[in-house]
């Protein structure tokens, strides 16, 4: 999360020519700079790796105010949905300049930059020098990682190619990590956020960091499976941009006099399936509401449907064409759930686990291509759980799992539904 960093001091190291750093990366905004590694003595000593604003990756090193290292990607990370798995290697003793640092994505390395400054032959890397505090999450005191980080490997000493750390899934075709990969770290080698929010290193080195700042939460979003969050690209045609916070699973509507703010969830278009969802009412505003939309064209991106369902606060849903009488009102401190089953058709709501009775049975009927999980406010704020286990940074009372096990919510789903995950997904969309 934004604020949040992590920093470990380095010993002397095995070659200061020679190194590799391995993680996986889950971004939460875009159109910041988003600070993931540096060691920064001050301004004109430094190296950094960040996104930038525009969504490339930007690898920087500069010693005594001379620049050694800038290299940009033209490929622009921007996927608020995806994990990208990102391997820098360093081997500043070759002979060729562009083969001193390479990056890889994914498993394939990036070829093509917007600018390409390689280092000199035996250029030291500043991130392995001795005696420096190392800083996982941010790059200056303002400028922080926002999103998630898991698997980081550090090596010192050897310069590893991405199949070091993962693999293509024989099943899916798709690039996986190596939960525990062969690798030989070296003195100032580690290997952190390997299970959960662990800082403790696991390579065997002993080189533990600690939380400089912030607050780290341990999210059961990982490569293997991604849990929706809220969608910062999508946009409704008629709503205004609210602010996304807590990686993009808190919806904050801005205080524009009768103008709603929507959320829309990532891993929407859901043909297929029984899930469950749950958001908690941090503050009303002038009113919000907690439901689902269908998607109409995907070729536009924005779901917009003809059909939508919404349990609002007052009490009424929203069933596409108007407000009816349904539950409950609820208000500050509620959890609102939603458990929708597009192949039968039927859409229920719960207010702090007591359901409100059917919204809809005519799902199926009005389905065009999908439903996704959605959410308005105006100037309120909403704090949604898709099994991530979390409301903002507070975990959940109760821990709760769907039948299947997989995901945490305050209240226990109905049978057979499941959270709003890819491995929930792909067990009932392709099955």
């Amino acid at each position: 999360m934004a604020s949040t960093y992590l920093t470990h001091t380095t010993s002397t190291p095995t070659n200061n020519d020679k190194c590799t750093i391995s993680f996986w990366i889950k971004f939460s905004s875009v159109g910041s700079d988003l600070g993931i590694f540096s060691q920064h003595t001050d301004s004109n000593n430094r190296i950094q790796l960040a996104r930038l604003s525009s969504g490339a990756l930007s690898l920087f090193q500069k010693v005594s105010s001379s620049i050694e290292i800038s290299i940009t990607t033209n490929r622009l990370f921007r996927d608020v949905s995806a994990w990208y798995h990102v391997v820098i290697a360093f081997d500043t003793t070759q002979s060729t300049a562009s083969d001193r640092v390479k990056f890889y994505v994914n498993g394939v390395e990036e070829t093509s930059f917007s600018v390409s400054t390689y280092p000199s032959q035996n250029t030291d890397i500043r991130f392995n020098s001795s005696s420096l505090s190392q800083e996982i999450g941010r790059i200056t005191a303002d400028t922080y990682m926002d999103g998630a980080m898991s698997h980081v490997h550090f090596i010192d000493g050897i310069a590893y190619t991405p199949s070091a750390f993962g693999e293509t899934d024989t099943t899916t075709g798709e690039w996986k990590a190596k939960t525990s990969p062969s690798v030989t770290y070296g003195n100032n080698g580690f290997f952190i956020l390997k299970d959960g929010n662990g800082i403790t290193d696991q390579s065997g080195e002993g080189n533990d960091f600690t939380l400089g700042g912030g607050t780290l939460t341990n999210l059961k979003d990982n490569p293997d499976n991604v849990f929706a969050t809220l969608n910062p690209l999508a946009r409704r045609l008629t709503s205004n941009d609210p602010t996304y916070l807590n990686g993009n699973t808190t919806l904050q509507g801005q205080t524009v006099n009768g103008q709603n703010n929507n959320g829309l969830a990532t891993l929407g278009d859901l043909a297929k399936g029984k899930y469950y969802f749950e958001c908690k009412i941090q503050t009303i505003g002038d009113n919000c509401g907690v439901g689902i939309v269908d998607t109409p064209d995907p070729s536009n991106g924005i779901p917009e449907g003809s059909h939508e369902i919404f349990y609002s606060n007052d009490g009424n849903k929203w069933n596409g064409s108007g407000y009816v009488s349904y539950g409950a009102t609820y208000t500050t401190g509620d959890i609102i759930g939603c458990a929708f089953d597009v192949t039968s058709g039927t859409v229920e709501f719960y207010k702090n686990g007591v359901s409100q009775g059917t919204a809809a049975t005519d799902l199926a009927t009005n389905l065009n291509y999908g439903y996704t999980p959605m959410g308005y406010t105006n100037k309120g704020v909403m704090n949604f759980n898709f099994g991530n286990g979390y409301f903002g940074t507070t975990a959940v009372t109760s821990a709760q799992n769907p039948t299947d096990g997989i995901g945490i919510f305050e209240y226990t789903p109905p049978t057979n539904y499941r959270a709003v995950c890819t491995k929930s997904i792909n067990a009932q969309e392709y099955s």
